[in-house]
């Protein structure tokens, strides 16, 4: 029902009564108004299924879709009972029923053609859910307090309409804010800090007008005729703002599409069928008709909601091989969306017709139907009367949509609740052309044992719908987890095609392009992810990484500032990246050093040693030290120099890295050649270094020896007892608490 339900505010004659709330004021009995109408059972069926649906998710998602055969499907038909039901109809609503619903059937075309048109349609419908709903509730508010003879004043009307308002929009704030979870749903991304105030100010409004409209009505009518009313109210607060405020304080955040498919959509459309149903049997019988019945009605709605939903999907996959879920999710969002613009139009208490049953006005009986003569109107009378072939087709039609809807309640039966290896094949029989099916599909088989099974799978399932990000990535990893980098290296070139912003698929292609020895494709595929998202941590690392490696050390410098700042600010998403943040911190520090930032450079080894010691990365921490050390010789801190060469080595020897220890010792030795300490220290720093590398032959191990054939050169006769005596000289090289710029004998 929409919110044109309370548009017009005259009094419409109800009869008088002598209790409050009157008996008039009631649609069945007050228990069932209550319950179902004002949606009074609502608190202890959201409470079941928060703790239900948190164990068994499988389980509950099937009770509800069994649930849409009775309450969700049948309330889209009654809506479309009332405005397709008879030629008439048909055409008093005919923007509604011909032009908007052809094109809304264009926008599925487009959507079955271009898939990234469904996630525009299918946020459209999701943020449109909550919307529809409000205007339900507050519509059966107004029409409540109406038939309870209360009257509201326009201030009180007003007060109650923005109340319901405010929360409607504090649930959208809170679906925009952020980043969305959900590929089908597109958020605004609004940043907290500006929703957060927002939605505490329309909560507080909320309380504040629709208590002071509630005790206004109250004041006037009585407690009693006011309670429809106030349980609406209440309701309102539960489906949206409760929620939303449980979101604030907890920082769970709630998936949108709760709102539109979960419980609130069956309380919805039980209150939809509870108001239609009473509407139709009091024009039916207004009409005449006597043997109006409630089953009968119920099993019409049934089937017609069966065919708005099921047989669109099945006709489209299996005729045109459109990916099913795609599908699904395509006629779910199109037949929401007409809905809503139908209701809102024949929901309307300037309808005389309208008036008359919800509100109890006092009006003439129905006018006579006019009479058409046209082919369409005579096959809609012909169907729709009493002949034995007409009822044979109608009976045709509802068995076959009963057991096609019974069928597809048994397909989604084994394709997400059973979930075993022989029901999901079965369900995949039925429905091949189904990437989500497909991929549960590749999971199980991969679980079994057979990968090659599960990569056809997967395979079928990009084929199926080449823009559905999570089959194409699925089927990308397979492939490289199976050791196929060439398929898997061309598969993401077709993909990057299609989705150029993919910052993921960039840096997975960059990865594929330098283990195939591309490494200037691997540069230019990192920095095409860091453009379409800065964000991207890791894109931002291999690409300092390698612009590191070709000598791009300023350029390099600039992304590993980037991923560290990404660090800082998102810690717990770089758990086990402690080396990568060491060697970053170290190579920005580099950087400074280079550009003549000495402070600078000291501050970032300092903050790698800290962080490096922390982690308990000795190697690390040792590498740190080395380049502090150098630091720290430029700044003319040579006592801290000599610590920090002093500390590296006491770490190699604990990490047991010959090849890192060699080169700390190489170093050291040069160190203590330019302070001019004695010549045997620096030759024994030489030595131990050579004989670290001794049988590992290479660049290292050329270097480490010409220096020291320099050194022994120098010390002549002096190098015998260095070698004769090692041990020791190491130990006073290791130790020594004071250099001087003059030379000393050793």
């Amino acid at each position: 029902m929409a919110t044109e339900l309370t548009n017009t505010r005259t009094n419409c004659g109800m009869e008088p009564a002598g209790t409050s709330p009157r008996p008039r004021a009631w649609i069945y009995t007050p228990t069932i108004d209550l319950l179902v109408g004002c949606g009074a059972w609502s608190a202890p069926l959201l409470l079941l299924t928060t703790v239900v649906a948190s164990s068994k998710t499988a389980q509950w998602s099937f009770a509800f879709y069994l649930l849409a055969l009775l309450f969700n499907y049948p309330h889209f038909m009654a809506t479309a009972y009332r405005a397709y039901r008879s030629y008439d109809e048909l055409t008093r609503y005919r923007f509604y029923t011909i032009h908007v619903a052809l094109l809304l059937a264009l926008a599925g075309v487009v959507a079955h053609l271009w898939y990234p048109a469904l996630p525009w349609i299918f946020t459209v419908y999701i943020c449109w859910s909550p919307w529809h709903y409000t205007g339900q509730n507050f519509g059966l508010a107004m029409m409540f307090a109406r038939r309870a003879e209360l009257s509201p004043t326009e201030n009180e009307r007003g007060a109650l309409h923005l109340s319901f308002v405010a929360s409607y929009l504090m649930l959208m704030l809170s679906f925009h804010t952020g980043a969305s979870s959900d590929p089908m749903i597109i958020s605004l991304g609004i940043p907290a800090v500006i929703t957060l105030p927002a939605r505490i100010t329309l909560a507080a409004f909320f309380f504040g007008a629709s208590g002071w409209a509630l005790r206004s009505l109250a004041r006037r009518g009585g407690w009693k005729a006011t309670l429809p009313t106030a349980t609406l109210v209440s309701t309102q607060f539960l489906w949206f703002l409760l929620p939303a405020l449980v979101e604030l304080l907890s920082g769970k955040e709630a998936p949108q599409t709760r709102y539109s498919s979960g419980i609130l959509a069956v309380l919805h459309s039980a209150q939809y069928l509870w108001f239609t149903s009473y509407y139709q049997r009091r024009e039916a019988r207004a009409a005449g008709n006597e043997a109006w019945s409630f089953g009968k009605y119920l099993v019409i709605l049934v089937a017609g909601g069966i065919a708005l939903f099921v047989p669109g999907p099945w006709i489209v996959s299996r005729v045109f091989h459109a990916d099913f879920g795609a599908s699904f999710l395509t006629f779910t969002a199109l037949v929401n969306l007409h809905h809503f613009l139908l209701d809102g139009a024949i929901w309307k208490l300037r309808d005389s017709r309208i008036a008359r049953f919800l509100l109890n006005a006092q009006d003439a009986s129905s006018p006579p139907a006019a009479q058409h003569h046209s082919a369409f109107a005579r096959g809609m009378a012909w169907l729709a009367g009493v002949s034995a072939g007409a009822r044979a087709v109608r009976m045709g039609t509802v068995a076959l949509l009963l057991i096609w809807g019974g069928f597809d309640r048994l397909h989604f039966y084994y394709a997400n609740v059973a979930a075993s290896l022989p029901e999901l094949k079965r369900a995949a029989q039925w429905t091949p052309d189904d990437s989500t099916l497909q991929l549960r599909l590749a999971r199980a088989e991969a679980n079994s044992g057979d990968k090659d099974a599960a990569l056809r799978d997967l395979q079928h399932a990009a084929e199926v719908n080449p823009r559905d990000l999570t089959a194409q990535q699925a089927y990308s990893e397979a492939l490289i987890q199976a050791g196929l980098y060439e398929r898997a290296y061309t598969h993401y070139q077709k993909l990057l095609a299609l989705m150029p912003k993919n910052a993921d698929g960039w840096v997975n292609y960059g990865l594929l392009a330098h283990r195939l020895g591309h490494d200037t494709e691997a540069i230019d595929s990192w920095q095409r992810a860091v453009d379409v998202d800065p964000r991207q941590a890791n894109a931002q690392l291999y690409l300092a990484q390698a612009l590191d490696q070709v000598g791009e050390s300023a350029a390099a410098a600039r992304h590993y500032r980037a991923y560290l700042e990404d660090v800082a600010k998102e810690p717990g998403k770089h758990h086990g990246e402690a080396g990568a943040v060491i060697s970053a911190l170290i190579k920005v520090a580099d950087a400074s050093v280079s550009a003549g930032q000495l402070a600078a450079g000291l501050q970032g080894y300092t903050a790698a040693i800290q962080f490096a010691q922390k982690s308990g990365d000795v190697t690390l921490q040792s590498l740190a030290l080395t380049h502090s050390a150098d630091a720290q010789e430029h700044l003319g801190k040579i006592e801290d120099a000599a610590h920090a060469y002093q500390q590296a080595l006491k770490l190699d020897e604990k990490a047991g890295d010959a090849q890192a220890a060699a080169i700390d010792w190489l170093n050291y030795g040069q160190f203590l050649e330019r302070q001019k300490q004695p010549d045997n220290l620096a030759f024994a720093c030489f030595l131990k270094a050579e004989d670290l590398l001794r049988d590992s032959p290479g660049q290292e191990l050329s270097t480490i020896v010409k220096q020291r054939e320099a050194m022994e050169s120098r010390l002549g006769g002096q190098a015998a007892a260095v070698r004769n005596q090692l041990p020791e000289f190491l130990a006073k090289a290791s130790s020594l608490a004071a250099l001087h710029t003059t030379k000393k004998p050793a």
